[in-house]
C-alpha cells in the first residue's frame, strides 16, 4: 500500500509540474521564418499590440506575455525560452520602436525590465 501511495504522489507531482508550463502546441513555430519575413513579423507585432487581427499563435503569445514578463518565462518550455529570447533580441536590435511599444503596453511602470533583461542573457 505504501508503494501505491508513493507512486500516486509522484504522479501528482509530475502532473502538476507539467500543468505549470505553457502548452507545447506551438513549440515548433519557425522563429527564423517569422523574423525574416517582414509581412509575418508586422502581423505578429500588430496582433501583440492589439492593432490588427491575430492568428491562434499570436493570440496565445499575446495572452502569455504579461506572465512571461513578470516571471522571466518561468512557465516556458525550453523551446519557448529560445523563441522568446531570439524574438525579443531581434526586436530590441532591429525594431527598437516596436520593442518600446510592446514594453510600454505590457510593462508601463517598467517594473519587470531588469529581470527580463537578465532572462534574455540566459542560454
Amino acid at each position: 500500500m505504501n508503494r501505491l501511495t508513493f507512486l500516486v504522489a509522484i504522479g501528482l507531482v509530475l502532473g502538476l509540474s507539467q500543468a505549470q508550463k505553457y502548452t507545447t502546441r506551438f513549440d515548433t513555430l519557425d522563429i527564423d521564418n517569422i523574423l525574416t519575413n517582414e509581412r509575418i513579423l508586422k502581423n505578429y507585432i500588430k496582433c501583440i499590440l492589439d492593432e490588427g487581427p491575430c492568428t491562434e499563435e499570436g493570440r496565445q503569445l499575446r495572452k502569455h506575455i504579461p506572465d512571461a514578463l513578470t516571471t522571466q518565462c518561468d512557465k516556458c518550455t525550453d523551446a519557448q525560452k529560445k523563441f522568446v529570447r531570439k524574438g525579443a533580441l531581434h526586436l530590441i536590435q532591429k525594431r527598437p520602436e516596436d520593442w518600446q511599444k510592446i514594453t510600454k503596453k505590457f510593462d508601463p511602470e517598467a517594473k519587470y525590465g531588469a529581470g527580463f533583461q537578465e532572462f534574455l542573457k540566459g542560454q
